[in-house]
């Protein structure tokens, strides 16, 4: 019975940290469940393709599971005294690796803008206004990274999604 006067005494210790994991635990299940439901609504309501839908949901799952563990780490008080060194090495090169391919980042947030805010779905018409690297055509597809565009010589064109937010597009 000792042992288990063992657990009793860890679990009164750790009362605290168990109860904020079963209460975050609930808030990230039911905030998952109700962000995925706003997606697919928003993907139906505005006749978007199965494949934005999809790399929305995943995005926004990442991005809810990653601040859950955060939150989580930080109340169950992981420290990172002993890996600093690691996470130093880490940091130091994803810097780099984020530097060197900041635009992979910038698509990947502009698609999520262009999946909400977009006014233009697979099919429509639109021109592109970029100076000298205007695009004009049918849209084909829109993807994490860029938007494919179908011109009139049926050359297809991947057009990047962050520039796709900043610039001009006219329909039709």
């Amino acid at each position: 019975m000792e042992w288990l006067d063992g657990i009793f005494e860890v679990f009164k210790i750790k009362i605290i940290p168990i109860s904020v994991t079963a209460g975050l635990l609930l808030i990230y299940v039911v905030g998952r469940s109700l962000s995925l439901r706003f997606i697919k609504r928003h993907a139906e309501k505005n006749k978007l393709s199965k494949g934005r839908e999809l790399y929305a949901r995943k995005l926004i799952s990442l991005l809810l599971l990653l601040l859950f563990l955060t939150i989580i780490g930080a109340s169950w008080e992981i420290s990172l005294k002993g890996l600093s060194l690691y996470f130093a090495s880490i940091f130091t090169v994803v810097g780099v690796a984020l530097f060197a391919t900041w635009s992979i980042l910038s698509n990947l947030t502009a698609s999520i803008i262009l999946f909400f805010f977009f006014p233009y779905r697979v099919g429509s018409e639109i021109r592109i206004i970029d100076g000298e690297n205007s695009q004009e055509g049918r849209i084909l597809d829109i993807t994490l990274f860029y938007i494919e565009i179908e011109t009139a010589d049926k050359k297809v064109v991947a057009y990047p999604n962050n520039l796709a937010v900043t610039k001009p597009i006219v329909h039709g």
